[in-house]
């Protein structure tokens, strides 16, 4: 079974800090590339942070760049996302997203499994 399992969501304070984790399991984990996406009520879903496959450039969603990091652990099978100075804006449900590695970041179309998601709640 595939399955790609996002946690660490909750509640946090404005300005605190949360590191997200996507553990994926049920196929090839090299094969693919793991990226975030968020979706706010009311909101369409974003892309949130995505590392290219081709060269490994880190893309960010503009109003996270320089708060958010994306990062791996192949061994463990686990992307993160680490989420500093976070804001009220930045309360969503967050998702974890498989793709294949020949497609580019935040491409829909590309993406072959999603997560059911984590919810980030930051109070102001």
């Amino acid at each position: 079974e595939v399955q790609l399992q996002a946690s660490g969501g909750g509640l946090v304070q404005a300005g605190g800090s949360l590191t997200l984790s996507c553990e994926a399991s049920g196929f090839t984990f090299d094969e693919y590339g793991i990226g975030w996406f968020r979706q706010a009520p009311g909101k369409e879903r974003e892309g949130v942070a995505c590392t290219s496959s081709s060269d490994g450039t880190e893309y960010y969603e503009d109003s996270v760049k320089g708060r958010f990091t994306i990062s791996s652990d192949n061994a463990k099978n686990t992307v993160y996302l680490r989420m500093n100075s976070l804001k009220p804006e930045d309360t969503a449900t967050y998702y974890c997203a498989a793709r294949k590695r020949d497609y580019p970041c935040f491409d829909v179309i590309g993406i072959n499994y999603w997560g059911k998601g984590t919810l980030v709640t930051v109070s102001s």
